[in-house]
C-alpha cells in the first residue's frame, strides 16, 4: 500500500525567510566591501569575497525552496525535495571557489605586502557586519531545521563560518596595525580561504548523503521503530523497515505480517493507524506498507 500526504504547509515559511537570507546579505555584502575600499586591507577583501558566496546561496535557497514546493508530477512522481540537496552542494561548491580566489589575492598581497589605510575605521565597519551575519546565521539555523529545510541550514552554516572568519579578520588586521608587520594582513587572507575552503567541502558532504538517500539519524530510526510497535495492534510482526529523507519528508516503508485469518479490512484498519501515529510524529511522512500472510513472518529481524 502506498499511503502518503504531501506537507507544504512549511514552504511559504522558508520562502519568506530565503528572501530575508538574501536582503540581509547584499546589505553585509554592501558594508564589508565598503570596509575593504576604506582600507585596501587583503584580508577584509577576504571577507568581502566570501560575502559574495553569501548573496549567491541566498539566491540559490530560494529558488531550491521554490523548486521543491512543486508537487508531484508524471515525471517526478515522488515530488522535488531533493532539489533543496542539489541546491545545497552548488553552494558548497560556490564556496570551494570563493577560497581559492581568496588564496590568489593573499598569494598577491604576500609577494607584494602594503600598509592599511583607515585600519580602525574598516575594523569598526566591518564588525557591524559581522554582529549583522551572527544574528541573521542563528534565525536561519533554527528555523532551517524546525522546516527541515536543507537549503536553509546549509546557508546559516555559512553564515555562521563567515562569522568566524570575520571576527579572525578583525583581530588579524588589528594585530597586524599594532605590530606594523603588513604581510600578517595577507597571512590572514590565506587562514580565512582555508577556513572557507573547509566549509566549503563539508557542506558538499553533509548534503551529498541525501541526494544518495540516506537513512534517517538513529534517533529518529528508534523513534519510528516505537511508533510501530507501540500501534501495530494484532500484526505479528513488522520487518524489512527501510527509510530516506528528501528535504522537509521523510520516506518509511516496511513489510507488516498479520495473521491468515485476518480479513483485508482489518489489515487495512491497522495500515491506516499505523500511518496517522508515523506521519503525527512525523509531520509529512509518507508511509508504504506492504501487508503479508503469517507464513512470511521473519521473527529474527521483526519489530513486532
Amino acid at each position: 500500500m502506498n499511503r502518503g500526504t504531501e506537507q507544504r504547509s512549511s514552504i511559504p515559511v522558508s520562502l519568506r525567510i530565503a528572501a530575508g537570507s538574501l536582503a540581509v546579505s547584499i546589505a553585509v555584502l554592501a558594508i564589508k566591501f565598503g570596509a575593504y575600499l576604506l582600507t585596501g586591507s587583503v584580508a577584509l577583501y577576504s571577507d568581502a569575497m566570501e560575502s559574495i558566496i553569501n548573496v549567491l546561496t541566498a539566491a540559490a535557497a530560494i529558488v531550491a525552496i521554490r523548486s521543491a514546493a512543486r508537487p508531484p508530477d508524471a515525471e517526478h512522481p515522488y515530488g522535488h525535495d531533493k532539489a533543496e540537496y542539489l541546491s545545497a552542494v552548488m553552494v558548497g561548491t560556490l564556496i570551494v571557489v570563493a577560497g581559492l580566489a581568496i588564496l590568489w589575492e593573499a598569494y598577491g598581497a604576500v609577494l607584494a605586502p602594503k600598509p592599511i589605510d583607515a585600519p580602525w575605521t574598516g575594523v569598526a565597519v566591518n564588525a557591524m557586519a559581522t554582529v549583522i551575519n551572527a544574528v541573521w546565521s542563528r534565525v536561519l539555523l533554527r528555523q532551517g531545521r524546525k522546516h527541515r529545510s536543507a537549503a536553509l541550514v546549509a546557508d546559516g552554516k555559512h553564515l555562521l563560518a563567515d562569522v568566524i572568519t570575520s571576527l579572525g579578520v578583525v583581530v588579524g588586521v588589528a594585530v597586524a596595525v599594532l605590530t606594523g608587520i603588513d604581510v600578517l594582513d595577507a597571512a590572514i587572507a590565506v587562514l580565512v580561504a582555508l577556513h572557507v575552503l573547509r566549509s566549503g567541502w563539508d557542506v558538499i558532504r553533509e548534503n551529498a548523503s541525501g541526494l544518495l538517500d540516506e537513512s534517517v539519524p538513529a534517533e529518529e530510526l528508534a523513534r519510528i521503530r516505537e511508533v510501530i510497535s507501540r500501534d501495530a495492534g494484532e500484526a505479528i510482526e513488522i520487518h524489512d523497515l527501510r527509510t530516506r529523507h528528501a528535504g522537509r519528508t521523510i520516506f518509511i516503508d516496511f513489510h507488516l505480517v498479520v495473521p491468515g485469518s485476518m480479513s483485508v479490512e482489518q489489515s487495512h484498519e491497522i495500515c491506516d493507524r499505523l500511518e496517522a501515529a508515523l506521519q503525527k510524529a512525523f509531520d509529512g511522512a509518507v508511509v508504504m506498507i506492504h501487508v503479508e500472510p503469517e507464513h512470511e513472518a521473519k521473527q529474527a529481524s521483526a519489530i513486532v
